[in-house]
């Protein structure tokens, strides 16, 4: 399996399973505060591993690429729409929905996602990709109604596919920086958003909840938040914004059978047909195969990388062999037929 499938299945996992988790904190502190908790858990959580690595880092051709200038407009892009605001919204929507079915709608995050970098972002997408997403869609359209009410709207869902749409452009601009350290990527994202989350909450007249709350709430958040975006930042690397995104559609298939498991939630025969239907859009994904000739037009960047087929270059530094290696370095133009995904290395037109 393609290492880029790998990481984005570990993160839809994780952060699939933390929603049940959440769902039973939301109860006991507001949801801004919590989505704060959340974050925060997991910028500090990986603010500590970035600290042991640095520790037992060899050389620098052992460091991952950090973050430059032109990085910093996509990320804070990123942090505002998807550290503050989405999770904000999802712990609205979960204190009016049942986990089980809030778990399921999240799928709307991988649609919203692949729209945005289909249409606005310009990335490719077949007729196996469009119709797997029609799967889901029809998933969380079923899910919306049987959640709907006799008469109004049901708030609750639209705060959830709410949270999903955040998260769709944080994802979509977090591709423009993928190529960087996916852990100082995700700890400022942790950072930033549960401190803003925070300093919110506290302006709302909250109060910190015991101990043992707050700790529950920093694992969950560094986890489902902190060590599944450092995974799903890797996918965004490997496999471009709409497929990680199909491959994270997977999470509420991990969160709705641990809130069946955990919280007594009975499913209904609506819940199992749109789990199927969800089911079929995946697994359209997970099949696609994408092969054709193309140009790798000149390009300088610098990211982990092995001596493959795409990285035939010569260093201007003390080289002793090791793989794999960080630096700077460039592509020359290059013409060949594989199959592949629109990773950091193949953004071209079709």
């Amino acid at each position: 399996m393609h290492k880029g499938v790998i990481y984005a299945l570990l993160a839809a996992a994780l952060f699939g399973a933390s929603t049940p988790f959440a769902k039973l904190l939301v109860g006991s502190v507001p949801p801004v505060a919590l989505a704060g908790m959340l974050y925060l858990g997991s910028g500090l959580g990986l603010l500590a591993w970035l600290a042991i690595r640095a520790i037992h880092q060899r050389d620098d051709q052992d460091k991952p690429a950090g973050l430059t200038k032109p990085d910093l407009p996509w990320l804070g892009g990123a942090i505002l729409a998807g550290g503050i605001a989405g999770p904000v919204l999802l712990m609205v929507g979960l204190t009016l929905t049942q986990a089980s079915t809030a778990s399921l709608l999240l799928n709307m995050e991988g649609v919203l996602t692949s729209m945005l970098a289909w249409f606005v972002f310009k990335e490719n997408f077949d007729r196996r990709i469009f119709i797997g997403m029609l799967f889901i869609v029809a998933a969380g359209v079923l899910l919306s109604w049987e959640q709907a009410p006799a008469l109004g709207v049901h708030w609750g869902v639209l705060a959830i596919v709410g949270a999903c749409l955040c998260w769709a452009i944080d994802n979509n601009l977090t591709r423009k920086v993928s190529a960087s350290d996916a852990v100082q990527i995700a700890c400022s994202k942790g950072l930033v958003a549960g401190g803003v989350n925070l300093a919110i909450a506290v302006v709302m007249g909250f109060r910190l909840p015991s101990a043992t709350t707050m700790l529950a709430s920093s694992a969950v958040g560094f986890c489902g938040y902190g060590l599944s975006l450092v995974m799903f930042v890797m996918g965004l690397r490997h496999l471009g914004t709409a497929r990680t995104g199909a491959y994270f559609s997977a999470a509420p298939f991990a969160g709705a059978v641990l809130s069946l498991l955990m919280l007594g939630e009975i499913p209904t025969a609506s819940f199992w047909l749109a789990a199927a239907l969800m089911g079929i859009g995946i697994w359209l994904h997970l099949t696609e195969q994408h092969e054709h000739e193309h140009c790798h037009e000149p390009m300088s960047h610098a990211h982990a990388h092995i001596h493959d087929e795409h990285h035939q270059h010569e260093h201007d530094f003390a080289w002793v062999g090791e793989e794999p290696h960080t630096h700077p370095h460039h592509h020359a133009p290059l013409r060949h037929t594989h199959r592949h995904y629109p990773d950091i290395h193949h953004r071209h037109e079709h």
